[in-house]
């Protein structure tokens, strides 16, 4: 007989946990209109550590960070630019972090789809 202590692994392939479809708030849109979801797999018992999948259709909006996310990109083209114009690109299969303090615009050239692993310190 195995007896397990302590928490177990989550499995993306098999967790169920139900997916959130949001659109965003028209303050921060900028254009297009896109649909968001996001199935959060993962969140750690003081809240500060969050691991899911995201996608959303088309679409610019305006971001502003208080939290630092791992993102790795499954599908899509994603473009961020931050405050002075400075912009990235990324395509399926990149990997990449937005650090807290980040400011300026996310953008989906093409629906895309990620993993993310989010930590949000404690103010």
């Amino acid at each position: 007989m195995t007896t397990s202590v302590g928490p177990g692994i989550i499995d993306f392939a098999t967790a169920t946990v139900a997916e959130e479809v949001s659109s965003l708030p028209p303050d921060r849109m900028i254009a297009g209109n896109p649909v968001q979801s996001v199935r959060n797999l993962f969140a750690d018992p003081t809240g500060q550590f969050f691991v899911g999948i995201w996608s959303s259709t088309p679409g610019l909006w305006r971001i502003r960070y208080t939290e630092s996310e791992f993102c790795h990109l499954l599908s899509g083209v994603v473009r961020l630019t931050n405050a002075d114009g400075t912009s990235w690109s990324f395509g399926a299969g990149a990997s990449f972090i937005v650090p807290s303090g980040f400011t300026g615009t996310w953008e989906v050239l093409e629906p895309a789809k990620k993993l993310y692993a989010i930590f949000e310190a404690k103010a």
